[in-house]
């Protein structure tokens, strides 16, 4: 077991080639095989329309639970289908063990409709620290992975947020309308104003890796389920950027956040962001 995040790197030495292995074989398995080919019965909502899970959903996290479970003895796994059927399991984030956090098909919705904006997140954590990330694209094969202190990689490339050009609209991947209350909707609002360009979010894993790679300035998200978010922050801060709630600190994957929150490519558009959500201009 992990005892202090100093050794997260004899771990990831000895084993993280072995998570990589793990997370290739469920999307081999479980997840490309259903792609463009479910079958009704293999798609069911949560809850509402726009909630839906598969099995391929089921089936990877399933797999990734066995499989990361025994790379860590003494290591829990949160799961976002885990927690749907028992949301007691989340407590784990608060517990001394150390936690796996997994979201088998993240962009359940665009894997459903056919489309290959979808990835598979797993990260690693203990006491409420971010140590390591991993974040699939299986159809588009692609793999970014971070681990804190050593940076952050795509397809085995550094990656480097760097900083949005001075003078141009701000680029900004919101909640998605679908997915958030009408107060949300109201508090991101805030955005849609002159210099910004704010578009609605696809897969948060593949809209992180977006700014880790520089390619989107900041998302603006309104819900703090750590599956969607763990693995891509770690892979943001590692790449150069940061995250900040309404609060001004940082994203607490344990909870309790002041919604929304922001990660961005720079701390300058962090603080703009939350500027801008702080004080809407409208």
């Amino acid at each position: 077991m992990i005892e202090a995040t100093e050794t997260i790197d004899e771990f990831l030495l000895q084993h993280g080639g072995d998570v990589e292995d793990a997370i290739r074989k469920a999307a081999r398995t479980e997840i490309l095989p259903r792609w463009r080919r479910l079958a009704d019965h293999e798609v069911d909502q949560k809850s509402g329309p726009h909630d839906l899970v598969t099995d391929a959903d089921r089936l990877a996290e399933r797999y990734l639970t066995g499989e990361l479970a025994a790379l860590l003895p003494g290591s829990l796994v949160v799961g976002e289908e885990a927690v749907h059927a028992d949301p007691e399991t989340y407590e784990a984030l608060q517990g001394d063990k150390p936690v796996w956090i997994v979201d088998p098909v993240d962009g359940t919705r665009q894997f459903v409709r056919g489309e290959d904006g979808f990835c598979t997140m797993v990260a690693l954590a203990h006491r409420g620290v971010l140590l390591a990330s991993w974040i699939f694209a299986p159809a588009r094969e692609q793999l970014a992975t971070a681990a804190r202190g050593k940076g952050a990689f795509l397809d085995g490339e550094r990656l480097f947020a760097g900083a949005p050009e001075p003078g141009r609209d701000l680029r900004i991947a919101t909640s998605h309308p679908d997915y958030t209350t009408d107060a949300q909707k109201r508090a991101l609002f805030a955005v849609w104003t002159d210099g910004v360009a704010p578009r609605a979010c696809g897969s948060a894993g593949l809209e992180y890796l977006a700014v880790a790679r520089g390619e989107l300035d900041a998302t603006a998200f309104s819900w703090e389920a750590a599956w969607d978010h763990a693995a891509g922050l770690l892979l943001v801060e590692e790449a150069g950027g940061a995250h900040r709630t309404l609060a001004g600190e940082p994203f607490r994957i344990t909870g309790d956040n002041a919604l929304p929150f922001t990660a961005a490519r720079d701390a300058g558009t962090v603080h703009r962001v939350v500027d801008l959500l702080l004080n809407p201009h409208w």
